[in-house]
C-alpha cells in the first residue's frame, strides 16, 4: 500500500476517535451537570411563560426601560402568587392551631386506645407490636440520625436551587430581547419574522401548560376538601392543601396526596377511609383520562389524545422531568409541524399555524405546490 494511503487511514482513524473520545466526554459533562441542566430548563420554561408579559409591560409603558418591566412582571407573579399562598394558608394556619391544640389529647387517648386514633391501634394490635419490637424500634430511631446530615443537604439543595431557577429565570427574561436579536438576525427578515411568530406561539403553549397545571390541582383539592368535610374527617382544610401542592408533582404527587387522605379517612373511621379511597381511585381515572387531557387540551391547543400519548412517552424516557416537559414539548413541535407542513403546501402565510382552529395556508386562497423560496 502507498505511504500516502497509509497516511490517510491514519488521519480518518485518528479523526474517528478523536470523535468518539469527545463525544463521550461531551456525555459525561451533560451527566455531571444534570441537577443544573434541570434548573436550567426549569427556569427556562418559567421564562418563556413571562417573557411575553415582560414585552407588554415594555410596549404600553414608554417609560419603563426593560430592566424595570421585567422586574415589575416579577413582582406582579409573586404577588398573584402571595394571594393564592394567603388564600390557602389561611385555612392551613387554622386546622394547624385546632391540630396543636388537640394533638395533646390525641396522643394519651391513642395511648390509652380511646378515640378514632386508640381505636386503630387497638383494633390492629399496633401498641402491642409495638412493645414486643421496642428495642428495633429505638435501633432504626438512632439510626435515622445518621441521615439528618444528608437531610439537610438536600434540603439546602433545594432551597439553592429555587434561588438558582429564580435568578435565572429574571436574567432570561432581562436579556431576552438581546438573544432573540441576535437569533434572529441569522435569517432574512420576511423568515425571521415568522421565526418570531411561531415562538411566540411556543411560548403561549407553554404558559396555558402551566395554567392548565395550577386549574387542575385547584380542583384536586376543592375536590378533596369536600369530600372530606362531608364525611366528617378531622383537618380537612390542612388535607386538601396537601393534596392539592402534592397534586403538581408529576408521577408521584397524587398518589402522594392521596396516601396522606386516605391515612386520614382511616383515623376517622374504617367507613372514611374507604370513601376516601373510592374517590382518589374514581378521581384520579378522571384526571388522567379526561380532566388533564381536555383542560390541557384548550390551554395548550392539543388533542387530548396527543396530551396523553405525550405524558405516556415523556414518563418513559425520563421520569419527572418528561413528565413535566412532555405536554409542552409536544405543543411545540406541533406547531413547527404543522407550519412547516403548511408552508410547503401553499408557502409562507402571514402568521404562524396554531391548532385546529387556524386555516391551512393551501385553503387561503393559494393553489397547492412547492414552497416558495423567501429570503
Amino acid at each position: 500500500m502507498p505511504a500516502s494511503d497509509n497516511r490517510s487511514v491514519a488521519r480518518i482513524t485518528a479523526i474517528v476517535i478523536a470523535m468518539v473520545l469527545s463525544t463521550g466526554l461531551a456525555l459525561l459533562l451533560l451527566y455531571q451537570m444534570r441537577q443544573v441542566l434541570v434548573w436550567i430548563v426549569v427556569a427556562a420554561l418559567f421564562a418563556t411563560a413571562l417573557h411575553p408579559l415582560a414585552d407588554w409591560v415594555e410596549r404600553h409603558v414608554t417609560w419603563c426601560r426593560r430592566w424595570l418591566s421585567t422586574l415589575v412582571v416579577f413582582l406582579a407573579v409573586f404577588a398573584l402568587l402571595g394571594g393564592l399562598v394567603a388564600l390557602f394558608v389561611t385555612p392551613l394556619v387554622h386546622e394547624g392551631a385546632r391540630f396543636a391544640d388537640e394533638a395533646p389529647q390525641l396522643i394519651a387517648d391513642a395511648r390509652a386506645g380511646r378515640g378514632p386514633v386508640g381505636d386503630v391501634l387497638r383494633r390492629f394490635h399496633v401498641l402491642q407490636w409495638v412493645q414486643q419490637h421496642r428495642e428495633q424500634i429505638q435501633q432504626y430511631v438512632r439510626s435515622l440520625g445518621g441521615g439528618t446530615l444528608a437531610f439537610a443537604r438536600s434540603a439546602a439543595t433545594t432551597v439553592a436551587g429555587i434561588v438558582t431557577i429564580f435568578v435565572l429565570s429574571y436574567l432570561m427574561v432581562l436579556e431576552a430581547p438581546k438573544l432573540l436579536a441576535a437569533f434572529l438576525a441569522l435569517f432574512a427578515p420576511e423568515r425571521a419574522e415568522r421565526v418570531r411568530r411561531v415562538g411566540r406561539d411556543c411560548a403561549k403553549t407553554i404558559t396555558g401548560y402551566i395554567s392548565g397545571n395550577l386549574l387542575i390541582s385547584l380542583i384536586c383539592g376543592l375536590l378533596t376538601y369536600v369530600v372530606l368535610l362531608v364525611i366528617g374527617v378531622q383537618f380537612a382544610g390542612l388535607i386538601a392543601v396537601f393534596v392539592a401542592v402534592a397534586d403538581l408533582i408529576p408521577l408521584v404527587g397524587a398518589t402522594l396526596g392521596a396516601v396522606v387522605a386516605a391515612v386520614a379517612g382511616f383515623v376517622h373511621s374504617v367507613t372514611a377511609g374507604i370513601v376516601v379511597v373510592v374517590f382518589f381511585v374514581v378521581y384520579q381515572q378522571l384526571e388522567n383520562h379526561l380532566l388533564q387531557p381536555v383542560i390541557l387540551s384548550r390551554t395548550v391547543k392539543l388533542n387530548p389524545l396527543t396530551v396523553l400519548i405525550a405524558i405516556l412517552a415523556g414518563v418513559d424516557l425520563a421520569g419527572i422531568l418528561g413528565a413535566l416537559l412532555a405536554i409542552p414539548v409536544a405543543g411545540m413541535i406541533q406547531i413547527i409541524v404543522r407550519d412547516v407542513w403548511d408552508t410547503h403546501r401553499g408557502g409562507l402565510k402571514p402568521a404562524a399555524t396554531v391548532g385546529e382552529e387556524q386555516t391551512p395556508a393551501s385553503s387561503s386562497g393559494e393553489s397547492p405546490g412547492p414552497a416558495r423560496r423567501r429570503g
